[in-house]
């Protein structure tokens, strides 16, 4: 993580995103199968991203049976349709897309029908995202992908209010 001041405003770019320990905890469960994937994707703005991938089965809904273990060729087939559906998805987004695409866990849903047939799947999630390489820095790049942080600014670098923009108030020197 590296910080970048503007003004009043910290700009900050993240190097991983990870599930927090007691939800992947709380997921692990016995009698059912772990398949996990991982992929590494260049994004279209020049982000090479390891994403990782979780996923378990599922009993049937008439199942008597306790356990829901797959085969390891089942396994198998249910990995390459994660790596595919993951590149697929975030090989053909930019990062401020693949963010927005991590937060509803859209990739995990998609993954979760695609796989239907193979076997029946359930809490399907991307586990973590690594940036491994990033491209040359570029400040408009990082204030596109957090927006307008303060509004416009003038030749000085102060940053002047639009139209419904709250101002601070200037510091007095004496009341």
């Amino acid at each position: 993580v590296f910080l970048i001041c503007l003004g009043k405003a910290v700009v900050s770019t993240q190097s991983t995103g990870d599930m927090t320990r007691d939800k992947l905890c709380s997921l692990v469960r016995k009698w059912q199968t772990l398949i996990e994937a991982t992929v590494d994707v260049k994004t279209t703005d020049g982000y090479l991203l390891r994403v990782f991938c979780m996923g378990f089965t599922k009993k049937l809904p008439k199942q008597i049976k306790k356990t829901a273990y797959a085969q390891a060729s089942q396994v198998r087939a249910i990995r390459k349709k994660m790596v595919d559906i993951m590149a697929k998805q975030v090989g053909s987004e930019d990062l401020k897309a693949v963010v927005l695409k991590l937060i509803p866990d859209s990739i995990g849903k998609d993954i979760e029908k695609e796989c239907l047939d193979i076997y029946p799947l359930h809490d399907v999630h991307i586990r973590k995202v690594k940036v491994l390489k990033k491209p040359k820095f570029d400040l408009g790049r990082l204030m596109d992908l957090h927006g307008e942080i303060g509004g416009a600014t003038d030749e000085n670098g102060e940053i002047v209010a639009t139209s419904n923009d709250f101002i601070e108030p200037q510091v007095q020197e004496s009341v």
